[in-house]
């Protein structure tokens, strides 16, 4: 039996509906809350968190059968017994009245968000059922799975075992990828996540565009505070003054799109000078004469007509960073993709730690290894017939991953090969791309679109099935062997029942691969039997991690001065100053400067970015977190403000190039930003239906995002090339 439900009856829908009594679920719901309702007295379960990609260790809390607080645990090097305002914010995640309740299938044309409310077993079977009719007419490869975070490890074996080369996640193209490029050509070792930044015992700390205490990556948060306190001597490059500016000695107001002028003008003052560390130059370095060569015209004079910084600022900066050497640490940022050239802006980044000497050392970079527990032995995955399709005509050849712009170009295009299937999986696309209308265009021209998730995001507007999963405190996870200074294994378990039909997404991608044939991939039935098995493989206790929800390993040397042994896994062993790789692609061997294109007469470039309360797009309609940000506001210069007649609060519309013309936001007329620029907090304005705590609450960065530059070498899509003006709203 299926039940038709409207939009509207949809989002009226309780656990105890008629709707989820034929989604086969009401009983389970009703035996589960009457289950909690005669729990009694306070118990505590250690997990890890899920609102950001962090994964603090954290204590969750029980009262009465009722999900009641959130902390961190302090055994976890991770959180250190803390969390950030969006982690204590995450029991909102189980109380959040716009989740989705039970398997979704589309009854209109796509994007009208008018549902089929069914069972698991025939949401499942739709699927699985779309997808063989795919992989028969196209083969695996023209299946594409998007996902984000390690909740996405069994689909993404799922989706291995069914042959296909394209599982991708926008946190490489659209976020960290320039950097884990940039920094792998010059060291041959990606900066990891969580970063490998020594914050705590930084001298001096540079950020660059990096907002530490907005973005709120928990132990960067706590270990920037350690290193102020301690009097560290910051400097903050960025055209807004950020929660990190007004805690720095210097703070540059770079005009947007000159970074990389800064940093060439940067290395050319600490080369010329003799600043720089000579002897870790001397015996690391390959390529240092090339280097300088390239570098001696990029001169404090030269990049004060590019970025607006005075020559003896740039110089005074450069030697503040030389005198902390090699404790001196200059960020190399999340989000990288700016304006094109993103993995040479990351790689000068790198290049100027390299003169400071501060890879591999205290105060800069350490290197450690995670906790060894070997991986579940599974059959071996099938080779898929034809490689990844964004790497397929030899475009993005240093894309370690595959580009999701380039996975979507070929779903329009059909070449270089058809992609007919998407499945996305914790990451709203419409939002996290750049461009939503080409995104859409893709969509409709789809076989098939299917989408788990916790809420019922824009992307899953457009699905065909949507799957709802348990939130992160109703289910248990991947182990989280992150690479750390202190090696260790984290637990994410449930602490409370899902209310209605959610399932977690080891279940899901179990229940698929079942249905697909697949089940050999699977040759355990439940996710404790995983969990104990690799575990015991690595000689520890299933039980121990359950009461802990941690475990540390045997910590080891993570600084060369400790003993480590320096390592370079380059093509010439050493630290690459100049880079024949680049040279032998034909990208640059040594970073050059672009100017960017300059915001035409009346508008302002579009900068975004992150606020403590929330992660992308994903908790705005978290009841906690919406509590302490309803909204996003758009930085106007004051002056600038004052011109156009604007005040404080007053509702505005923001036009950019392509006459895109957001929600009304609201102003906030600031001095801290400068006059050609204007800024907004992304994830707001949505405008699914589905999340109505959300619905048109501010206004939405992404759909003003319609222009992008795409790295050449690596695929990353700057963003920040979009212009726009600003309308009085009647």
């Amino acid at each position: 039996m299926m039940t038709t439900v409207s939009r509207r009856r949809f989002l009226q829908i309780s656990g105890a509906t008629a709707g989820l009594a034929a989604a086969g679920t009401m009983a389970g719901g009703l035996s589960r809350r009457a289950a909690a309702a005669s729990e009694k007295g306070i118990r505590t379960v250690p997990t890890y968190c899920d609102v950001c990609f962090w994964m603090c260790g954290a204590i969750a809390t029980v009262k009465d059968g009722r999900l009641w607080k959130i902390e961190g645990n302090p055994a976890d090097p991770l959180s250190r017994g803390r969390l950030c305002p969006r982690g204590t914010g995450g029991v909102g995640a189980h109380f959040d009245p716009d989740r989705l309740k039970a398997p979704l299938i589309r009854r209109q044309k796509r994007g009208q968000e008018e549902w089929v409310q069914v069972t698991w077993d025939q949401a499942l079977g739709v699927v699985a059922g779309k997808l063989e009719k795919i992989k028969a007419e196209y083969g695996p490869e023209a299946v594409a799975l998007f996902s984000h975070g390690i909740g996405g490890a069994f689909i993404r074996h799922t989706f291995k075992a069914f042959g296909t080369p394209n599982s991708t996640a926008p946190s490489f193209s659209q976020c960290r990828g320039p950097r884990d490029v940039g920094f792998a050509y010059t060291f041959g070792d990606e900066v990891g996540s969580p970063e490998r930044t020594d914050i705590r015992n930084s001298r001096c700390l540079v950020l660059i565009g990096s907002h530490l205490g907005e973005n709120m990556h928990n132990t960067q948060a706590q270990e920037f505070a350690e290193a102020v306190g301690a009097g560290a001597s910051i400097i903050v490059v960025d055209p807004r003054f950020s929660i990190a500016a007004s805690k720095a000695k210097h703070y540059l107001a770079i005009k947007p799109g000159t970074d990389l002028a800064l940093l060439l003008a940067w290395m050319n003052v600490i080369v010329t000078e003799g600043l720089y560390d000579k002897e870790y130059v001397d015996a690391y370095g390959y390529g240092f004469d090339a280097f300088k060569a390239e570098i001696a015209a990029a001169t404090p004079e030269w990049a004060y007509a590019e970025t607006g910084i005075e020559p003896e600022v740039i110089r005074e900066t450069a030697r503040e960073m030389a005198r902390h050497k090699p404790a001196t640490l200059v960020h190399p940022g999340r989000h990288t993709v700016w304006y094109g050239d993103d993995m040479q802006r990351s790689r000068a980044i790198a290049l100027l730690n390299a003169l400071l000497g501060s890879w591999g050392r205290r105060g800069g970079f350490w290197t450690a290894e995670p906790m060894n527990v070997p991986g579940y032995p599974y059959p071996p995955y099938p080779k898929p017939q034809r490689g990844r399709v964004d790497q397929e005509n030899g475009r993005y050849p240093l894309a370690t991953e595959p580009v999701t712009t380039a996975i979507r170009e070929a779903t329009i295009t059909g070449q270089p090969y058809p992609i007919r299937g998407w499945v996305v999986y914790a990451t709203n696309l419409i939002y996290s791309l750049p461009n939503p209308q080409e995104t859409i265009r893709a969509i409709q021209a789809l076989d098939l679109l299917v989408v788990i998730d916790v809420v019922g995001s824009e992307i899953a507007g457009w699905a065909d099935v949507v799957l709802p999963e348990a939130v992160y405190l109703e289910r248990h996870d991947e182990l989280n062997v992150s690479w750390f200074r202190d090696p260790f294994v984290g637990l994410r378990q449930p602490v409370v029942h899902a209310p209605h039909a959610q399932k977690p997404n080891w279940w899901i991608a179990r229940q698929l691969a079942i249905k697909l044939g697949l089940g050999a991939y699977y040759p355990w039935t439940t996710i404790e039997e995983y969990l104990d098995r690799r575990l015991a493989s690595a000689g520890l206790s299933f039980e121990t991690l359950k009461r802990q929800g941690i475990i540390l390993g045997e910590k080891k040397p993570v600084f060369y001065d400790e003993g480590l042994t320096p390592e370079f896994p380059t093509a010439s062993g050493k630290i690459e100053f100049y880079s024949n790789a680049l040279r032998d692609l034909g990208a640059d061997p040594v970073p050059k400067y672009t100017r960017p294109e300059a915001p035409p007469e009346g508008s302002f470039r579009l900068l975004f970015g992150r606020a403590p309360m929330h992660t992308f797009s994903r908790t705005q309609t978290n009841p906690i977190l919406h509590d302490g940000m309803p909204e996003n506001e758009l930085w106007v210069n004051a002056d600038v403000a004052a011109r156009l007649g604007l005040a404080s609060g007053q509702f505005v519309r923001v036009r950019n190039q392509d006459n895109v013309v957001s929600n009304p936001v609201r102003v906030k007329a600031t001095e801290r930003i400068r006059p050609d620029c204007v800024f907004m907090v992304h994830g707001f304005g949505h405008t699914s239906k589905m999340l109505t705590l959300a619905y048109r609450k501010g206004a939405s960065d992404s759909e003003l995002v319609t222009r992008y530059v795409t790295d050449p070498v690596m695929g990353g899509t700057g963003m920040n090339v979009n212009f726009v003006t600003i309308e009085a709203e009647a």
